[in-house]
């Protein structure tokens, strides 16, 4: 999925975007337990579909979820490997216990 250190960090920050939506989040949640169609999302929700739609696109986007169409029907389910990348990314700032001052500047 990450092919070069360029698309790193474009897909972090999408990823953040995409989850700085409370019904993004919602959406998430409820795919945490399985996988869905748009309708039963939809329903879960309370949310018309086109409303729905462009929620699913940004988090599709930023990777954060993946979809399959059987028939009819879009099918939608997270993408782990995407939540690791972002896992580990987190994790980085913690591990950087010491942060160095400031040099000098401008004398």
């Amino acid at each position: 999925m990450l092919t070069s250190s360029a698309t790193i960090p474009h897909l972090i920050a999408a990823s953040f975007h995409a989850l700085s939506d409370p019904l993004r989040i919602s959406v998430l949640e409820l795919l945490r337990q399985q996988e869905l169609c748009v309708c039963d999302l939809c329903e879960a929700l309370g949310v018309s579909q086109s409303k729905l739609s462009f929620h699913l696109k940004t988090l599709k986007e930023a990777g954060l979820v993946n979809s399959r169409q059987e028939g009819r029907w879009i099918y939608y389910r997270l993408n782990l490997p995407q939540f690791s990348v972002l896992e580990l990314y987190l994790a980085d700032f913690s591990h950087n216990s010491v942060i160095s001052s400031a040099h000098p500047c401008c004398d």
